[in-house]
């Protein structure tokens, strides 16, 4: 067995040089992970409130698209939306393809998020809003969802990171990501171990910082809540 070439592992010289040109891609990570998470949010407490239902004709379309989402793998999603579509007329640039795959995609797990958190919500209070003649609407504003999502934060902020990291599969249909930035630099320099491990670093730092809004937000509520 040959000997183990540790200098090749990590060039830190080559790291700190390609450091500029690597964070570029941060804002497309970013800007995918953000709004998709907004349209996955808006899109999962719909579905939820369809999974929720009594009614078979809102409940069951509910049902199949979170089944299904949940079943097929990400990647998949982005190349029938980037390569598939185009053979029925139908094109979007690969910053589009990546939003709606990653927004149609996370709904479905942030739906179950949703409708767990709001079922957690003790049922005597609807019994006590409709006694003082609220709404359904207005039950779910004022007083179900204020405390729902509390107890959605934390799942909602793993859905979140996940995202962020699921960004990278976006280099996949050319995104110019930071992984499809690490991907150049790796194949111009022939060193790829230190452009991944930069990356590696550069994700762990989004994360981080992610995971301290989400302990800001669980310590704010808990101040609202107490």
């Amino acid at each position: 067995m040959g000997t183990i070439q540790w200098e090749y592992i990590f060039n830190t010289k080559l790291a700190i040089e390609s450091f500029p040109y690597v964070i570029k891609g941060i804002g497309y990570t970013l800007l995918i992970s953000i709004v998709s998470m907004f349209f996955g949010l808006l899109l999962g407490f719909f579905l939820a409130l369809g999974r929720m239902s009594k009614n078979y004709i809102f409940q069951l379309p509910a049902r199949t698209y979170i089944s299904f989402m949940r079943g097929v793998p990400i990647i998949v999603l982005l190349f029938i939306l980037y390569f598939g579509f185009p053979m029925i007329g139908i094109t979007f640039t690969a910053v589009t393809a990546a939003i709606i795959g990653f927004s149609l995609n996370s709904a479905a797990y942030m739906a179950e998020i949703n409708r767990s958190a709001i079922a957690s919500v003790d049922k005597g209070q609807w019994e006590a809003s409709a006694s003082l003649g609220l709404s359904y609407w207005q039950t779910m504003r004022k007083i179900i969802l204020p405390q729902a999502v509390k107890i959605a934060i934390p799942p909602l902020s793993n859905v979140l990171l996940d995202l962020v990291k699921g960004t990278s599969l976006a280099a996949m249909i050319t995104v110019p990501e930071l992984l499809q930035k690490a991907k150049i630099v790796g194949g111009r320099e022939l060193d790829y171990m230190t452009m991944y491990i930069l990356v590696a670093l550069i994700y762990w730092g989004i994360c981080s910082i992610i995971a301290v809004l989400q302990n800001h937000l669980e310590k704010r509520y808990e101040v609202k809540s107490s």
